[in-house]
């Protein structure tokens, strides 16, 4: 497969995308006065809730947590939330900020997880941004070499963030989880906090254990699964996050 691309400055991208930051990334947003998303999935050592071939790159990205009598993996993404365009839009669709924007924005359109591919149909582009430009896949195979770095930089963020992401969920009061294709926990801290919880996590040499995490899951069939592994499981109804789920109505 051969895939060309070249962005026209459509901005259709930089509309009601939550876009996934850094550590370092997120502390910045929240300087600059944006608001980050925290969303948190997760799933059991015995496999539930991971799709087959997956477990590697989940664990690497995942942090190992105890709920009730079982050990869970939480992966945790801050991520800019954008609800309509980006704040860092001007009046021509141009970034602000376009020499210090996030990772995910110089990687775009390339997806960050080796699991999905590319696929020109999902993206919101226009047809011509697919019609011009340098090659971005030969023969199957990502062509550029600089983008193929900030893609494996991303991915390393991501695990060498997790354990500090944690402990700066568990001082904020963060603990509750979605399962892993079933859904997703949103929550909007507190800016103030957050980058005041960043910067005593990023102070410390290392993180206290972990403590204590509970599944909120869509219905009781999940829950079922989820309580038989040995897990906790929410039962009150969400008063500090939202569950976003992935399951067909």
């Amino acid at each position: 497969m051969n895939t060309r691309f070249s962005c026209i400055g459509c901005g259709k991208c930089c509309n009601d995308h939550h876009v996934p930051l850094t550590l370092g990334e997120a502390r910045q947003w929240a300087r600059d006065g944006g608001q980050v998303i925290v969303l948190v999935e997760g799933f059991l050592g015995n496999g539930l809730g991971l799709p087959a071939g997956q477990r590697e790159h989940a664990e690497r990205r995942s942090c190992l947590v105890p709920s009730g009598k079982a050990q869970a993996h939480v992966a945790i993404t801050f991520a800019a939330y954008n609800v309509g365009p980006c704040r860092n839009l001007d009046e021509d669709n141009l970034c602000r900020i376009y020499e210090r924007r996030p990772l995910v924005c110089r990687i775009y359109p390339m997806e960050i997880n080796p699991h999905i591919p590319l696929n020109p149909a999902l993206k919101e582009c226009p047809p011509e941004s697919w019609e011009q430009g340098p090659a971005l896949i030969v023969g199957g195979q990502l062509a550029d070499q600089e983008l193929a770095e900030l893609i494996q930089r991303s991915r390393q963020a991501d695990r060498d963030d997790i354990h500090s992401k944690q402990a700066i969920c568990q001082r904020l009061g963060i603990h509750t989880t979605a399962l892993k294709g079933d859904g997703f926990t949103a929550y909007l801290p507190d800016m103030a906090a957050l980058a005041e919880a960043i910067e005593q996590v990023q102070a410390q040499a290392t993180t206290a254990a972990p403590g204590e995490w509970q599944f909120h899951v869509s219905g009781t069939d999940v829950a079922a699964q989820v309580q038989d592994a040995g897990a906790q499981v929410v039962t009150e109804a969400p008063l500090t996050y939202a569950f976003i789920s992935l399951r067909a109505a």
